[in-house]
């Protein structure tokens, strides 16, 4: 502000500040802006995710389309794959090394372990890599980060339910007979894709700064394999193993997805075979896996495709 002196000099009062006083903050709340790309809260987060469902599940059926196109065998390998890996098991670790022993309908039991252990590995490959490969998808467009891990689980069940027709023939072909027990394939794969998720989620948070982790997950993925009864039976060759030993092998989230599928499909695979309250910690797993991997890749929203 100015005004005139008796001298005709002009004086130059204060200047009021800018913004009529209002901190950067109050700035902001007065017209309504927000922080780009801040977090929102947790059930925001959420309705936005469900608002995006077209889109995640536009983009895995892309993914599904689009992953084998460079291929002359197209998406047969989406089958070939875990058949080839069964045969090879079936050659080194069934007629090498005996894990037959104690198993029935062995062809039956291994085709199951590998195919159902190749769905939770995939989830975990893929959601390793669904921030850190998708970083030019993140910084174009606007939408919940969770929506690539989740899509890329959803790949892999589809890739899943397209093999279960070759692993249901098998079954088939060793002289298993369909029984109300087959009933429990549906509710078996709805937990284990809810853990898948939540492990997907988990690990792309995970992997969207450590660089290195997409190479060290294969050899955590192998372990968890060998440690899951893939190629063997834990009732039986954990018979006479310590009780710490026992527990850790019958609560592994893999082999109980695994015991719950076999006890669906093999005749021969009694629940006598299948560890304690094996439902419950189906359950268990999946909702400690689903809710928690949601809110620790939610926490991180706002850093994802940064720096």
């Amino acid at each position: 502000m100015s005004e005139t002196t008796h001298d005709g000099a002009v004086a130059v009062g204060p200047v009021p500040p800018a913004g009529g006083g209002l901190t950067p903050s109050q700035l902001a709340a007065k017209y309504g802006l927000s922080v780009s790309g801040a977090r929102p809260g947790l059930a925001e987060y959420i309705r936005q995710l469900w608002s995006r469902r077209h889109f995640i599940s536009a983009f895995a059926r892309a993914r599904v389309s689009a992953q084998y196109t460079q291929a002359r065998l197209g998406q047969l390998w989406q089958v070939l794959t875990p058949l080839l890996n069964a045969a090879v098991y079936y050659f080194i670790f069934g007629l090498l090394l005996g894990t037959d022993r104690g198993v029935d309908n062995f062809i039956a039991f291994l085709v199951t372990g590998v195919f159902i252990f190749t769905f939770t590995q995939s989830s975990v490959l893929a959601g390793v890599r669904a921030v850190s490969g998708n970083l030019g998808l993140i910084r174009a467009l606007h939408f919940p980060r969770a929506s690539l891990p989740i899509a890329f689980t959803l790949v892999q069940l589809q890739q899943l339910l397209m093999s279960m027709f070759v692993l249901l023939a098998i079954v088939l072909m060793t002289g298993e007979v369909p029984g109300p027990s087959w009933l429990l394939v549906a509710p078996a794969l709805v937990l284990q894709c809810v853990f898948n998720a939540g492990l997907a989620l988990v690990m792309a948070r995970l992997g969207s700064k450590m660089t290195d982790l997409a190479q060290l997950m294969p050899f955590i993925l192998r372990t968890w394999m060998y440690a899951s009864g893939v190629m063997y039976s834990i009732s039986h060759f954990a018979a006479h193993a310590p009780a710490v030993v026992k527990i850790a092998l019958d609560v592994n989230p893999a082999a109980v997805y695994i015991d719950l599928m076999r006890f669906a499909l093999i005749e021969s695979f009694t629940s006598e075979q299948l560890p304690p309250h094996v439902w419950a910690l189906a359950l268990g797993w999946a909702v400690v896996m689903g809710a928690g991997g949601f809110v620790y890749f939610w926490k991180a929203e706002e850093r994802y495709g940064r720096g």
